[in-house]
C-alpha cells in the first residue's frame, strides 16, 4: 500500500472502518485542491471550466434519492429517531452485510482519497468527520463543503462520523435489503454513514446535516436548515426557506457579514456554522443579481456540478437545464468577500422565514407573534410552480416541517420546541418574507421585485420598521407594515395588487385551509395558543 502526503496521514487508519486496503492501492490523505484537481482531470473525473472551477457530471442522479435514505433501527437511538418516510429503518445484520461489501469493494479500488474534517465552527459543538471516497471530486467537494482543520491537527483527528461513499457500488435489493441499487444508510451507533449507487455529491453532505440534527437537541442546541448573516452592529438575522425562496441569495448581503448559506446551530452562545462551503443553485444565475456568487463560480477551487459548457470555450452557460434545472456550485465560503472568519456570532435580532407564494395572496412581509413563528415554522410553506418539476403545469403549495424535513432526525416538535425557547429567551423579531407573486398567483400576477424585497428584508434588520404602524391581515391574522422605505404602500397589501378582489378572497381562503389542513399533523402536541395562531378559515 502506498500512502501519499505522509505528514497528514491520520493515526487512525482505514481498518477502523473495516477497509482492508489491497496491495497496490494508494491512499490519498488530505489532498489540497491542486492536487485533486490534478488528480480528478487524469481520472477524467471531470473537465476544466473558463476562469478555473473544476466541471463535473453526475450521471443518473442530479438531486438527492429521499427514498432510498435509511437509518440503522437499534438502541439507543431507536427511541429517539421520528421513524416514517422520510426516517426509514434499515436492519441491523442487513446493514453489517452490506458494509463488509462496500468495505471489500472500496478496499480493492486502485486509488482512494480521505479528507479528515470538521463540522461546527464553535469549538463546543464541533465534530470530526471523515468522507472516503473513490473519486477525487468528491474529496474536493468534502473539503470544501466542511470545516478543514490546521494540518498539524490532521494525525491525530479520530472521526465520530466517517462517510463511505462509494458510487460505482450498486446495492442488490433482494440482497442487500435496501429499495433501489442506491442507498444512503446511517448507523449512529458506529458512527457510520455508507452512501452508494449515487454520484451526486449533495448526500455526503446532506448526511451529516442530519447527523448533527440527531446529535445537537440532545444537548439543547438547535440545529437549523437556515443561511444566516451579521450587521455592523453586531445584529444577527437568521433566514430560513426551502429551495427557490431566496435563501442564499438574500443574506449574501455585501454590507453585512456571512456567517454561513445553509446549515447552523443555535447554542445558548449564540449561533455558529456547520460547513465551511456553501452549496449554491446556479441555474440562470448573473453577475447583475449575485455578484459574489458568480464571481465564486468562476474560481479555481469550485466544483460545479452538472453545468453545461461551452464546448469550444469552456465558458459556463448558467442558463442550460440540459442535464437538470438542479444545477449546482460548491465553493469554500471565504470565496465570499464579506464572509465570517469564525463562522459564529452572537444570538438573533431578526428571523426571517421567506416564503415563495405563487397564489400571491400573503404579503411581501409581516410580523410574526411567537406562536405564529411556531405555527409557520411547522408548517414550513412555499409553492411550486411549472419547471420546477416535471408534470406540473400550475402552482402547487407544498409544506416541509421546520424548512427541511427531509433531513430532519427527530420529531419537528422537537425543533418546534427548541426554537419557542429560543425565541422566548432571546425576543428575536420575527418575520414572514413573501418573495413569490403579487397582483395574481402564478401565470396571472407577477413575481414580486426582488429589489423591493431586498429593501423589505433591508428595513427590517436594519430597525426601520420598530415604529411603523401594523395591519392585521384579516385571514391570516398576520401583521403587515403600512408601509417600508423603498416600497410602494399598495404593494404590501395583497389584495390591493389584485384586479379580481372575490377571486382574491377565495384564492386566500383556499390556501388559508391547506394551511390548517397540514397543521393538523401537529395540532395534539402544541400548545392551544399555536393551534389557534394560524389563519382564519371562516
Amino acid at each position: 500500500m502506498v500512502e501519499t502526503t505522509e505528514r497528514t496521514v491520520s493515526r487512525h487508519s482505514l481498518e477502523h472502518h473495516g477497509l482492508r486496503i489491497a496491495s497496490g492501492t494508494t491512499v490519498h490523505w488530505n489532498l489540497a485542491p491542486a492536487l485533486l484537481y490534478e488528480h480528478a482531470l487524469l481520472r477524467r473525473e471531470g473537465e476544466l471550466a473558463s476562469h478555473g472551477p473544476l466541471s463535473v457530471v453526475t450521471g443518473e442522479y442530479t438531486g438527492r434519492s429521499p427514498k432510498d435514505k435509511f437509518f440503522v433501527r437499534q438502541q439507543p437511538s431507536e427511541q429517539y429517531i421520528d421513524w416514517g418516510p422520510v426516517n426509514q429503518p434499515f436492519d441491523p445484520q442487513a446493514f453489517a452485510a452490506l458494509h463488509a461489501r462496500v468495505a471489500e469493494y472500496l478496499s480493492s479500488r486502485d486509488e482512494l482519497f480521505v479528507q479528515d474534517l470538521y463540522v461546527g465552527a464553535d469549538p463546543n459543538y464541533r465534530m470530526p468527520v471523515r468522507v472516503v471516497t473513490e473519486a477525487a471530486w468528491h474529496s474536493l467537494f468534502s473539503r470544501i463543503m466542511f470545516i478543514r482543520p490546521p494540518r498539524a491537527e490532521l494525525g491525530d483527528i479520530v472521526p465520530r462520523f466517517t462517510v463511505l461513499q462509494a458510487p460505482g457500488f450498486l446495492a442488490d435489493p433482494a440482497r442487500d435489503g435496501t429499495r433501489t441499487k442506491t442507498f444512503i444508510i446511517a448507523n449512529l451507533e458506529e458512527g457510520l454513514i455508507l452512501v452508494g449507487g449515487t454520484e451526486y455529491a449533495g448526500e455526503i453532505k446532506k448526511s451529516i446535516f442530519s447527523i448533527m440534527n440527531y446529535l445537537l437537541p440532545l444537548e439543547s442546541v438547535m440545529p437549523m436548515h437556515c443561511s444566516a448573516n451579521v450587521g455592523a452592529k453586531g445584529d444577527v438575522a437568521l433566514f430560513f426557506g426551502l429551495s427557490g425562496t431566496g435563501k442564499t441569495t438574500l443574506s449574501s448581503d455585501p454590507t453585512r457579514t456571512l456567517i454561513g448559506d445553509d446549515e447552523h446551530g443555535w447554542s445558548d452562545a449564540g449561533i455558529f456554522n456547520f460547513e465551511g462551503g456553501c452549496y449554491a443553485k446556479v441555474i440562470n444565475l448573473s453577475a447583475s443579481a449575485e455578484p459574489e456568487i458568480y464571481a465564486a463560480t468562476r474560481t479555481f477551487g469550485t466544483v460545479l456540478e452538472n453545468c453545461v459548457l461551452d464546448p469550444i470555450t469552456h465558458e459556463i452557460d448558467y442558463d442550460d437545464d440540459t442535464l437538470t434545472e438542479n444545477t449546482r456550485a460548491a465553493y469554500p465560503i471565504d470565496m465570499i468577500s464579506n464572509a465570517s472568519t469564525t463562522g459564529v456570532a452572537g444570538h438573533p435580532d431578526n428571523i426571517l422565514f421567506l416564503t415563495a407564494d405563487a397564489f400571491g395572496v400573503l404579503p411581501p412581509i409581516a410580523k410574526l407573534t411567537p406562536e405564529q413563528a411556531s405555527y409557520y415554522f411547522l408548517l414550513g410553506y412555499t409553492a411550486k410552480v411549472a419547471g420546477t418539476e416535471r408534470g406540473l403545469s400550475g402552482a402547487e403549495a407544498t409544506f416541509s416541517s421546520c424548512f427541511g424535513s427531509p433531513f430532519m432526525t427527530l420529531s419537528p416538535n422537537t425543533y418546534g420546541r427548541l426554537l419557542a425557547e429560543k425565541i422566548r429567551r432571546h425576543a428575536p423579531d420575527v418575520w414572514l418574507v413573501n418573495t413569490g407573486w403579487t397582483g395574481g398567483p402564478y401565470g396571472v400576477g407577477e413575481r414580486i421585485s426582488i429589489a423591493h424585497t431586498r429593501a423589505i428584508v433591508r428595513a427590517a434588520l436594519d430597525g426601520d420598521l420598530h415604529d411603523v404602524p401594523l395591519l392585521e391581515d384579516p385571514i391570516f391574522g398576520i401583521a403587515v407594515p403600512r408601509s417600508v422605505p423603498g416600497v410602494p404602500d399598495d404593494v404590501l397589501v395583497p389584495s390591493n395588487t389584485w384586479a379580481d378582489k372575490a377571486e382574491y378572497e377565495r384564492v386566500a381562503r383556499e390556501l388559508a385551509a391547506s394551511f390548517n389542513a397540514n397543521f393538523a399533523t401537529f395540532a395534539d402536541q402544541v400548545d392551544e395558543a399555536i393551534r389557534n395562531a394560524g389563519p382564519r378559515t371562516t
